[in-house]
């Protein structure tokens, strides 16, 4: 999709004012998924996995409740939406409406659904390529669930990989800095 396309979407979702926000704090290049900021006097934001593909929206919170889905497709958290290291983010076509999980008013959509368990074949093994192109930090997204470990299986770049200190993991993903580049093994279980 051409970046012009990206900020009609953009534009008809958060509305100019938003939008010209998101464009002053953020950068926008072709071929990239638009990250925003969501504004802090709003208490909430709209974020949107256009044409199946990931997207991140940077938010000023600990972590993010789904309070209204947009989209036809459906929005599980941990499997098409999350919360990472400031940012919601959302894959699979999953659109919708996000807010502080820690605002007394925020009420999680669909209500009830605290208890979610994920389906069968969860508990396996997944292998995964993430590099740190040009030295700079990469998130590679992968829904580990809890209970899971990730581990180094095969070190590509000639930059040692040493957990911690270049590279990581959370329940949204990999992440890679400083020239780290590896093959990796996320040994997903839910407990």
């Amino acid at each position: 999709m051409k970046l012009a396309g990206v900020v009609a979407i953009l534009a008809m979702s958060l509305g100019a004012a938003s939008l010209a926000h998101a464009q002053s704090v953020g950068t926008m290049a072709a071929g990239v998924a638009p990250v925003l900021l969501a504004q802090s006097g709003t208490g909430t934001i709209e974020c949107k996995s256009v044409g199946m593909q990931p997207a991140s929206c940077r938010v000023p919170w600990r972590d993010a409740v789904l309070v209204r889905q947009t989209s036809k497709s459906a929005c599980v958290r941990g499997s098409s939406w999350g919360y990472s290291r400031g940012a919601v983010w959302v894959d699979r076509g999953c659109a919708g409406v996000f807010a502080d999980a820690n605002h007394p008013g925020a009420q999680p959509y669909p209500p009830g659904n605290g208890g979610w368990q994920p389906g069968p074949g969860w508990d396996r093994s997944i292998t995964l390529r993430c590099g740190s192109p040009q030295y700079r930090y990469n998130f590679c997204q992968v829904d580990t669930g809890r209970g899971s470990r990730v581990h180094i299986r095969r070190q590509l770049s000639d930059t040692r990989c040493v957990e911690g200190r270049n590279w990581g993991w959370n329940r949204g993903g990999i992440w890679v800095d400083q020239g780290c580049s590896g093959e990796f093994v996320v040994e997903r279980r839910w407990r």
